[in-house]
């Protein structure tokens, strides 16, 4: 299988050229030429499967002949080397915890992922290659989780100050040194972004560096977040009556990935997005315009992006038919208010607690429960409270137990380099580490 740029002014590459190239020369994403269709036999037999079977069958046709099948098969079991429990909640909502790896974020697939694939095509180069991420919290420290110690993989990781939970900086920082470097901008993650994407199209920089990018942008980290909704049905007790999926989403990769499974065969019917206060998505659902906007700050802010790469992706899987789109997927808007709302309600009558982000897309499903009574859905829990402690913990009036990992990770010194919003400063940054 083939990508092709979303921008259509660059050669098709296959799997192995699209993810070490990150974003395509013409500063497009890549989209596969086609999409994997399963039987309807395949989704039948698919509770007997293992996990790790599942997800080669769905990741394998995208790999194709770039990784061999062995090889494949033990990628994707290190990938997945951990739990995606789907947990009722209430009779009407189930949660897929997607935070039991070990940085506590659904981010920790893709990273494993993609890190394991990079490790693969470059295990016998000479030359070292350079991972330039953006990140709004957790995709940073799944990251850099995934790839410390990588040989010949450097990562040079880009948050906003101030604008990441305590727990996600220090997942960050504080494996700053090796080949992990945090870079604090004084800006919001749409600056870090756009730093990352200016790097990308600066063709003379990359003549002189080996360049990559870990966010969702790049197919590898994008394509193996299906497996979570495959882990869904695999799970889902009434196979007769599918649930609507609601997502957290910021950048959209995640729930690009969903919609993508969806156009697999995955007999899921109904999406939603659930969004902050960035309403950039909600906002065109109701208006068919799409206008970027400025970040803003917010309770879930690994959700706080206001020009949602991934969006595009979705545009072309529903081949920019509005009428098409709509009919799959919703969008809300959850204001900070009701997330703490929703996390306290769920806490005191489930004795479920749901961290900023899943609690948005508890309040979503609510939302779309409200006209459309007696369905059943699967909110994507994508990150442990813990990571939130400091906004949860006043919300439900106690401590949220921390996991050992996390006592050892507050216990590291904070590793990161204050850095403007200045491209040239990135620029200068990175030529001198790679002289």
């Amino acid at each position: 299988m083939n990508f092709y740029s979303l921008n259509k002014k660059s050669p098709p590459v296959n799997f192995r050229e699209a993810t070490i190239q990150g974003q395509a020369p013409d500063k497009g994403l890549y989209f596969p030429d086609e999409i994997h269709l399963f039987s309807k036999s395949f989704f039948h037999e698919l509770p007997d499967y293992s996990r790790e079977e599942i997800a080669f069958q769905v990741i394998a046709p995208y790999v194709g002949e770039c990784i061999p099948e062995n090889d494949l098969r033990g990628i994707v079991a290190d990938t997945i080397r951990f739990d995606f429990p789907l947990v009722k909640i209430t009779d009407q909502i189930y949660s897929l915890e997607l935070y039991h790896g070990p940085t506590l974020a659904f981010k920790d697939v893709g990273a494993r992922f993609m890190s394991r694939c990079l490790g693969y095509f470059f295990r016998e180069e000479k030359k070292k290659i350079t991972v330039l991420v953006a990140t709004s919290g957790d995709t940073g420290g799944a990251v850099a989780d995934g790839f410390h110690g990588v040989d010949g993989v450097d990562v040079i990781i880009l948050y906003p100050s101030g604008k990441v939970s305590s727990v996600q900086e220090q997942q960050l920082t504080g494996l700053g040194g090796g080949n992990i470097h945090a870079l604090e901008v004084k800006g919001s993650f749409d600056d870090c972004q756009s730093l990352v994407k200016q790097a990308f199209a600066d063709i003379a920089l990359r003549e002189k560096i080996f360049l990559t990018s870990a966010n969702s942008i790049n197919v590898a980290r994008w394509l193996p977040q299906q497996f979570y909704y495959f882990f869904a049905w695999q799970q889902w007790p009434e196979k007769s009556n599918p649930p609507i999926i609601s997502v957290p989403s910021g950048n959209f990769g995640n729930i690009c990935a969903g919609l993508l499974a969806r156009q697999s065969g995955l007999p899921f019917h109904h999406f939603i997005a659930a969004c902050n206060a960035n309403r950039v998505v909600p906002d065109f659902l109701q208006s068919r315009v799409y206008e970027p906007m400025p970040a803003i700050h917010t309770l879930s802010n690994a959700m706080d992006v206001g020009n949602p790469s991934n969006f595009v992706r979705i545009l072309e899987l529903f081949h920019h038919q509005f009428k098409d789109l709509s009919g799959t997927l919703s969008s809300y808007s959850i204001s900070d208010e009701l997330t703490r709302q929703t996390i306290g309600k769920y806490y005191s009558s489930c004795n479920y607690l749901a961290d900023p982000h899943g609690a948005v897309a508890i309040a979503a499903l609510e939302k779309w429960f409200s006209n459309h009574p007696g369905q059943q859905g699967i909110i994507l829990e994508t990150a442990h409270p813990v990571k939130f402690y400091d906004s949860v913990e006043p919300i439900i009036g106690k401590k949220v137990p921390i996991p050992p990992s996390i006592n050892s990770l507050m216990a590291r010194k904070k590793n990161s380099i204050p850095m403007d919003v200045s491209y040239n400063k990135l620029k200068e940054y990175l030529l001198d580490r790679n002289q």
